[in-house]
């Protein structure tokens, strides 16, 4: 089951970690680290259903805080 409550003993301190691993980056850099971190945090849980239920979430809450944004979908603006 995916836990989605606060669930990290000191978040700030992983903000300032995660924010400190993209420093001085390039953009297409920062977008494979951040596939590569998913990839093996991922690999870490291990459960399918688990990563499933987590996708979901998380492209829930990224639709929804987009609010109608002209922003076209990947599949679409990749056509254009």
């Amino acid at each position: 089951m995916l836990i989605t409550e606060p669930h990290l003993e000191t978040p700030d301190d992983f903000y300032e970690a995660l924010i400190d691993a993209h420093r001085e980056l390039a953009a297409v850099q920062s977008h494979e680290l951040n596939a590569k971190l998913v990839l093996l945090l991922a690999n870490h849980i291990g459960e399918l259903a688990v990563l499933k239920q987590a996708l979901s979430a998380a492209r829930a809450s990224t639709l929804a805080s987009a609010g109608g944004s002209a922003v076209a979908p990947l599949s679409e603006a990749s056509r254009a």
